[in-house]
Parts: C-alpha cells; sequence; structure tokens
C-alpha cells in the first residue's frame, strides 16, 4: 500500500515561502454596506471585535452576513504572545456598563448566534470572569433565543473564574490551545498546555451539557504529528468542537511564519479530527475560531433557547 497523505505530511520538512500569499488565502477587502454600518455601531457604542483587532482575514464576509465577536473587557492586554496583533500593555479601567451595552447592539443587530471573547485581564481579581458571566445574562435577558459562545481567557486556570462563566450558562464554552506544547514558550509564554487541558476537565465537571471547543493556528513550526496528538489530548478531556486555521503574521515583530498548509492538508486534518470522535471539525486556511461559528453550532447539535 501507499504511504497516507498523513505518513507523508508528517515526516515533510518546511519549504521556503513564497513570495506571494497562496491564492487560497486572498480574500476581498471588507466594504460592502453592511460591514460599514457595523463598524459605525461598534464606534458609536464604543465597543470592540475582534474581527478588526486580531486583523481577522473573513471580517468582510462575517460582518456582511450580520456576524460579529464582541472583544469585552477592552483592547489592551496584559499578555504579549508572540503570534496576535492585539495591543499589549496595561489596560484602562474596565467599565461595568459595557454588558448592557453589547447586549443592545447585539439585539439591534438582530443576531441569532453571539461570540463574545477578550484580552487577558491578568490585573483583575477574577480575570474577568464576572465581565463575561453578566454579558451572558444580559444577552440571554435581551435577546431571548439567541445563543451565546464565549471565547475565554486562561483565568490563570482559577476554578472559581471558570465557574463563574459557566454559572452563566454560555452555550458553547471555548478557549484556544493555539499551538502545540514544544512551542508554548515561544509563542504564548504567558499560558500553559497543560493548564488549557485542566480547564476542559474542570469545564466538563462543572457544566457536562455545554458543549466546550478549541482551536489552533497552524504554520509556526509545528509539526503534522504534534497537530495530531494535541487533537487526541482534546479528544481525552471531552473537547466537542475543533477549529484549525492558517497562522498568518501580523507583522515582522511578530513569530515568524514556518509555512504555509494547503487546502488539501486541512480536509486532512478535518478527516483525522473528525475519526478522533469531535462532534464538528472546521479547518481550513482561513478559519478561525469564530469563523462561521452559527454554523458550527448546527453542525454539532447544539440545542439553543
Amino acid at each position: 500500500m501507499g504511504e497516507t497523505l498523513y505518513q507523508i505530511l508528517g515526516r515533510r520538512r518546511a519549504e521556503p515561502l513564497p513570495e506571494r500569499k497562496p491564492s487560497w488565502l486572498k480574500v476581498k477587502a471588507p466594504g460592502g454596506p453592511n460591514y460599514l454600518r457595523l463598524k459605525k455601531l461598534m464606534r458609536e457604542m464604543d465597543l470592540h471585535t475582534v474581527c478588526e483587532e486580531a486583523h481577522c482575514p473573513n471580517v468582510g464576509e462575517c460582518w456582511e452576513h450580520g456576524t460579529a465577536t464582541f472583544m469585552i473587557l477592552g483592547d489592551v492586554c496584559t499578555r504579549n504572545c508572540a503570534y496576535c496583533a492585539v495591543a499589549h500593555g496595561r489596560p484602562p479601567r474596565y467599565d461595568p456598563s459595557e454588558p448592557e451595552r453589547v447586549a443592545t447592539a447585539a439585539a439591534e443587530m438582530q443576531l441569532r448566534h453571539v461570540v463574545l471573547t477578550s484580552v487577558d485581564r491578568d490585573d483583575l481579581p477574577d480575570f474577568g470572569a464576572w465581565a463575561f458571566a453578566e454579558t451572558i445574562r444580559q444577552l440571554h435577558e435581551k435577546l431571548p433565543g439567541c445563543s451565546v459562545e464565549v471565547l475565554v481567557p486562561d483565568f490563570q486556570g482559577r476554578e472559581t473564574s471558570i465557574r463563574t462563566v459557566l454559572e452563566a450558562r454560555p452555550e458553547i464554552y471555548n478557549h484556544n490551545t493555539e499551538t502545540v506544547p514544544r512551542l508554548y514558550k515561544k509563542a504564548r509564554p504567558g499560558g500553559r498546555y497543560r493548564r488549557v487541558m485542566e480547564i476542559f476537565r474542570v469545564s466538563k465537571q462543572i457544566a457536562p451539557d455545554i458543549p466546550t471547543k478549541s482551536g489552533m493556528i497552524l504554520g509556526m513550526g509545528e509539526t503534522i504529528p504534534e497537530v495530531v496528538e494535541v487533537m487526541k489530548d482534546l479528544r481525552a478531556v471531552d473537547v466537542d468542537i475543533l477549529t484549525l486555521g492558517q497562522y498568518l503574521r501580523p507583522s515582522d515583530s511578530h513569530i515568524a511564519l514556518d509555512r504555509y498548509y494547503t487546502p488539501e492538508e486541512f480536509r486532512e486534518l478535518y478527516r483525522i479530527g473528525m475519526s478522533l470522535g469531535f462532534r464538528h471539525v472546521e479547518s481550513g486556511p482561513l478559519v478561525r475560531s469564530s469563523y462561521h461559528a452559527w454554523e458550527q453550532v448546527q453542525a454539532a447539535g447544539v440545542e439553543t433557547a
């Protein structure tokens, strides 16, 4: 029998990067009427989206479909991950009226599924858990029937913070693994790989009925076997949904891009992920954690209010 694509990928070394991005990574620049409307609304209500802050390549597509990921707790992060475009420094004082403003904006947008994420707030006693919980409560109150997905920071692994968020009953609890253990010190110095797995173990103990989700960005120097081992670790702690996308270097000061994965490689990783037992895998060059979030909810069979 011939070698499988997985076996070939497992020994493949990074090749010289092409001078230009591959064709499958080219997207239309945002600027449609709904995109402009939502951008204006965000500025008027002094809200932030990870779509803009993280330079997401899908911002035009998602905003034209009336979908956005709200970034709460400000736009300055207390950590400095080597792959991330979000500003690092001392965050401003948190505004406790933000949850209501987010819910009001979501209601005006008439969203069916809302994603909430945030910068790391290691400066706050609960690391920002109350802000997530209160925003979930406000969204459920102002938008009955709307499902809420949270993409949370690690809360330094604090169980009380994890519990605070889960007791507000989000429909999906998401925390990104981002990369493989070998690259954590280089790419995510403030994080701990084993802590990520413990977060999912604890979350399933607290709320076993709430689906969990995680994501990775590929192309920072990991190997395919390393990626598959992470996928196995995530399944071992009963993670339900997985996203896999291509790392795109925000600037020359960020971690170097090792290589571009092809659509064929992402399809093979999808196949492997589904064979491991994930309820849903979103795998592709332009995939980000909240990309096609509503479709992921439906595909994974998540029940909404």
